[in-house]
């Protein structure tokens, strides 16, 4: 078991010397936090090369020692060749003198030229930063122990991305979800193989997710999982790729505008008795929320990606939930991180929702506390979409309001603890009819685990079968499976809050006031939009119904 106060302690300290760059340099956030990863980068791929390298050593015969192409293996090993001028140790023994940032640039030349899938990919911006900098960050970086944890440069990466959003502020937030979102919708749509598309993937936080998802169940993501991703920055882009690079998954991630460039023809995968299929097993995103200034004009002819036709509002919400559905195969699975408003909008948007409630592609909506976003406070939605609901729940939705499970990490960031997170992905499984999963809760031990959150202690009485085994029930406060009956009824609201209720002796929502007026400004702000439009509607009318008078 890795020592996690150790790891802990190691991520502070390191992001310690990071941000003196900013202290000491007048650097935004923006500009030193992709020469920083650069370097957490080349260590780490010495590291995974030296490894490799020392395996098919022990490996070969003395007869057959040096035969073979050793970059060919290394590559067969899941690490990355790294030349001598790439080596993070030879860097550090630069003789006194050297002009580091040259010598950093020119390493991470030679590491693209011998691996392709990162081509362009690294920063190569050092000549900026004094000797003196430079050379304090690669010791201090030199100490990172990667045999701490099975995943340290995972946990180490991770970290500075999440320092990084909340340093950045909203630039920070468009290449970072919060991890235990990401783990969470991961655990719910288990990626297990197949083909996995993200379209607004920022550092790829979904698909390293998928991967540690797949190895903690014993197999090799590698070949498990196929991903895909768009972004629409370069530099995300370039991020993106890194971050696949050292977990050893081989991606295709393409620049371009998701709302009008379609590279991989998301919704044209098979025909199947006369119905169009999307290209993927598992969509994974957390996709801006209510963009607005959308050129829908652009997109009404794209009847594959947007089945159910443009919003009249100015919202990009409803453009993105279609794209996740299209985008799935017939067995496909979807999860992602939506507005909280989206759950209840009207006008246009409830219409689109109906058709996709008419169509049961709905399968799980999860209500979500605020503050798990480092620049966005309100409360979201988690939605997960299935082309293959098992025969008991066709035409049925799981609801499971979680607004009340979270921990408090600092006065404005929660998440969830990892018996919090095992709990809500429990429950879900236990309304498929699967078995319980606890990997992930074996896997991530988590000093703030207390025991309130066990399924034994929720679903009992109703909630075991004769033999004893726990079976999904209702409870209030925490889920509810409703029927297309009784959705129809709501107005086709799939706001967990309006099936779950609350639990008894309990308040309705311990969310602040604040929160709860910003929402309700959120609403009427689309109400107003709306209004605007159809009275623009009416008057156009009005003028040809009077002009052929």
């Amino acid at each position: 078991m890795a020592d996690f106060k150790k790891i802990e302690e190691l991520e502070k300290r390191l992001w310690s010397a990071a941000d003196s760059l900013r202290a000491n340099t007048g650097l935004t956030a923006q500009e030193y936090s992709r020469p920083i990863l650069g370097l957490i980068f080349l260590k780490y791929a010495e590291y995974r090369f030296t490894l490799a390298k020392s395996k098919i050593e022990e490996q070969s015969s003395s007869r057959r020692r040096g035969s073979g192409d050793i970059k060919s293996k290394i590559q067969a090993e899941g690490a990355m060749y790294v030349p001598d001028e790439a080596l993070y140790s030879n860097l550090l023994a630069l003789p006194e003198g050297s002009n580091i940032g040259v010598k950093v640039n020119d390493a991470m030349k030679a590491l693209e030229a011998d691996n392709e899938a990162i081509k362009d990919a690294l920063p190569k911006t050092y000549s900026r930063f004094e000797n003196d900098m430079l050379k304090s960050l690669l010791k201090n970086f030199n100490d990172i122990d990667f045999t701490l944890g099975s995943d340290i440069f995972g946990r180490i990466y991770e970290y500075f991305l999440n320092e990084f959003a909340k340093t950045e502020g909203q630039g920070g937030g468009e290449f970072f979800t919060p991890s235990a979102l990401v783990k969470l919708i991961t655990e719910v749509i288990e990626p297990y193989h197949g083909k996995v598309f993200d379209p607004a993937c920022g550092s790829g936080g979904m698909f390293i997710s998928s991967a540690d998802f797949v190895a903690k169940h014993n197999r090799d993501a590698s070949d498990e999982l196929s991903v895909f991703g768009q972004e629409k920055t370069g530099d995300t882009v370039r991020l993106s790729k890194l971050n696949l690079a050292v977990h050893g998954l081989q991606g295709d991630i393409r620049e371009g505008n998701s709302y009008y460039e379609d590279p991989f023809d998301l919704a044209k995968g098979e025909v199947i008795d006369g119905k169009q299929y999307g290209q993927f097993d598992f969509v994974m995103a957390n996709p801006p929320f209510n963009v607005n200034e959308i050129q829908k004009d652009r997109l009404e002819g794209d009847k594959h990606r947007f089945p159910y036709g443009m919003p009249r509002n100015d919202n990009g919400n409803y453009l993105w939930i279609q794209m996740f559905y299209s985008a799935l195969n017939q067995k496909g699975r979807a999860g992602f991180v939506m507005a909280n408003s989206a759950s209840d909008a009207r006008g246009s948007e409830q219409e689109i929702r109906q058709k996709l409630i008419e169509e049961d592609g709905v399968d799980v909506m999860v209500a979500v506390s605020s503050n798990f976003f480092y620049t966005v406070t309100l409360p979201c939605a988690l939605w997960f979409l299935d082309k293959n609901k098992p025969a008991q729940n066709k035409d049925k939705v799981l609801f499971i309001d979680a607004r009340h499970i979270f921990r408090q990490v600092t006065r404005a960031v929660r998440d969830y603890t990892s018996e919090q997170l095992n709990f809500i992905a429990n429950i879900v499984r236990l309304y498929r009819g699967q078995d319980i999963d606890n990997t992930y809760l074996e896997t991530h031990p988590d000093a703030d685990n207390d025991g309130n959150y066990s399924l034994e202690s929720f679903f009992k009485g109703e909630g075991k079968s004769d033999t004893g085994e726990l079976i999904y029930q209702d409870i209030a406060g925490l889920c509810k499976v409703a029927t297309k009956e009784e959705i129809i009824k709501q107005g086709y609201s799939l706001n967990p809050g309006r099936y779950v209720g609350v639990a008894e002796g309990e308040k309705e929502c311990d969310e602040d006031f604040s929160v709860k007026l910003t929402a309700l400004q959120e609403e009427l702000e689309v109400l107003n939009a709306e209004a605007h439009e159809l009275e623009a509607s009416i008057s156009e009318n009005l003028v040809k119904v009077l002009g052929a008078a």
